[in-house]
């Protein structure tokens, strides 16, 4: 990767970083964990894994790599669909390996 478009990815994640916080307070922050899959396809609030960049690039309803924001003590009690196999789906506060992009 060449060096102006490393640096063009590093400013755009601290933007989105910034912007973050500046939305959050810290009470807010405090009360909720990232949840990794159960977002729909392009609804996750970031880190979607590889080959996307931040929030809403996820590619399928609960990929196990992207996560969403709940409430503290919430993530793993989401009602989730049951996977293609018939196994149960579930919310994880760790990435997840399945439903891939």
């Amino acid at each position: 990767m060449n060096r102006s478009k490393t640096s063009l990815l590093v400013a755009s994640a601290l933007a989105v970083a910034v912007g973050t916080m500046a939305s959050t307070t810290p009470s807010e922050a405090a009360s909720r964990e990232k949840c990794y899959g159960v977002s729909k396809a392009g609804k996750n609030d970031c880190a979607a894994g590889a080959g996307t960049t931040c929030a809403g690039t996820s590619k399928v309803d609960y990929q196990g790599n992207a996560w969403k924001f709940t409430k503290v003590g919430k993530c793993e009690k989401i009602s989730l669909p049951d996977q293609a196999d018939g196994m149960r789906r579930h919310g994880s506060l760790e990435e997840l390996k399945r439903d891939p992009a």
